[in-house]
């Protein structure tokens, strides 16, 4: 998972709120010191962490809870929402024709980030074609070339070509019939006076209608300072941050750039070519507390499989907190079918809690002895899991082969998840704030999201 760490330090946070006996001025005091404690060890800024620190215990203390919900979930919601506030900086990337200009400094990962796009417009249905304009490193071409035929993008360059803005009108005139065009432009050291002219010349000859800067998450806190010098410098348009995965920087880099006003468009999770994801701070806040990301679950689930019908309806049954261990088990098949379990687990609302005890490497094997067990009950007992219980479970233990304990860990899984998403029905305005993230989905989805399968 992206800032795997902060995100166990903040869901500790919440398990100590849902734990407390009572919501009062020493426990709000305790919790806005872990809090910083968490943002600190993650490299945000001093400044912000006690900002955000002081609305939370402002805001915890003298708001009141909405009618019918409690002063832990009131505490809970706050702290989602001022963590929202201190990333929320702008709309992701339109899914519509357009061109799109990469520009950044040496080793911040922008030849890799270019085939990473690619790959996320060509799964979304877009003809994508890659223009290397890097005039300068011998390899990017090449490096390009390589990435263009993996994922079935066409590639454009003139390896000895020292004209850029040549090569970059020859690209965009060959590819005139590609919805998507990719410019990977030349890096250097430092924000130079030739990188910004020959930059501008692009841009000139190009009108992209993005002008994305891609920078390395692992420089931290001075990814702001970078993102400012860039856009005064070419009009910066979105931030691209990569290597999110590995770097305990990744909370000051976020941070950073977000409160220079630069807008998040995606962020670099790994090394393999699918490893983009589309920012959005709402989804990426309700994943680190361990709320999950349903939105993106449906999308993994869209390019995956054939048909994402069954993950659409367990998804309206998530925010409308009816679920079974019947779509318990849709939710394992999946995930089971969509791979990744380490990266799809944090899109699963109350999953995350199951870190510490998954060894990833045997995560198959996990899965289906769920699955063996979940075929050992009856219909009734997976519509209504609370009448499993004493005989019942070890008549499961047994039609499965497996341990009785291993029954009660399947069962306080489903109760684990169950409990978090009724939580999120119950609270209005925390609902609303997960179903924006289906923005984006089929009309009739959204539509049984926002009105027949949401008990107001």
């Amino acid at each position: 998972m992206v800032m795997e760490g902060l995100g166990k330090s903040l869901r500790g946070v919440l398990d100590r709120i849902s734990g407390s006996a009572a919501v009062d001025d020493n426990l709000i005091k305790d919790v806005c010191k872990e809090l910083q404690r968490a943002l600190l060890q993650a490299d945000v800024n001093v400044q912000l962490v006690l900002r955000l620190t002081n609305t939370v215990r402002e805001r915890a203390l003298n708001e009141k809870p909405e009618a019918g919900k409690s002063s832990k979930q009131h505490v809970t919601r706050v702290i989602y929402e001022e963590l929202v506030n201190l990333l929320k900086n702008g709309d992701p990337i339109a899914l519509k024709p357009q061109t799109l200009l990469l520009v950044g400094l040496y080793g911040q990962g922008k030849t890799t980030t270019a085939g990473k796009l690619a790959n996320y417009f060509i799964k979304k249905g877009f003809s994508v074609g890659l223009i290397g304009a890097d005039v300068y490193r011998p390899a990017a071409y090449d490096q390009l070339k390589q990435l263009g035929d993996k994922i079935g993008a066409e590639v454009y360059g003139e390896p000895g070509q020292k004209d850029a803005v040549r090569i970059v009108r020859n690209g965009l005139e060959r590819f005139s019939d590609k919805k998507i065009r990719i410019i990977d432009s030349s890096g250097r050291h430092a924000l130079e006076d030739d990188l910004i002219r020959e930059i501008s010349d692009i841009a000139e000859a190009a009108k992209p209608q993005e002008r994305i800067l891609v920078l390395d998450s692992q420089v931290g806190q001075q990814a702001g300072p970078q993102a400012a010098a860039f856009n005064e410098a070419v009009g910066v348009t979105g931030v691209i941050l990569t290597k999110m995965d590995g770097t305990a920087k990744g909370g000051g880099a976020l941070s950073a750039v977000a409160t220079t006003n630069a807008r998040i468009v995606f962020l670099g999770t790994g090394e393999h070519i699918r490893d983009l994801e589309q920012f959005d701070a709402d989804r990426f806040i309700s994943r680190l507390l361990g709320m999950g990301d349903l939105a993106g679950l449906v999308e993994i689930a869209r390019e995956e499989m054939e048909d994402a019908g069954d993950i659409e309806e367990l998804a309206r049954k998530m925010t409308s907190g009816k679920f079974t261990l019947n779509d318990m088990y849709v939710q394992m098949n999946a995930v089971r079918k969509m791979g990744a379990l380490k990266k799809l687990v944090n899109l699963l609302p109350g999953m995350s809690k199951m870190e510490d005890k998954i060894d990833f490497d045997a995560s198959q094997a996990k899965l289906d002895r769920y699955r063996v067990i979940m075929d050992s009950m009856t219909v009734a007992e997976k519509d209504e899991p609370s009448i499993i219980k004493g005989k019942r479970i070890e008549r499961i233990a047994v039609g499965a082969g497996v341990e009785t304990a291993e029954v009660r860990d399947l069962l306080r899984q489903y109760q684990n998840s169950r409990k978090m998403m009724s939580s999120v029905s119950k609270d209005r305005k925390m609902r609303k704030r997960m179903q924006k993230q289906f923005e984006g989905m089929d009309p009739e989805t959204l539509k049984g999201l926002k009105n027949g399968e949401v008990d107001e």
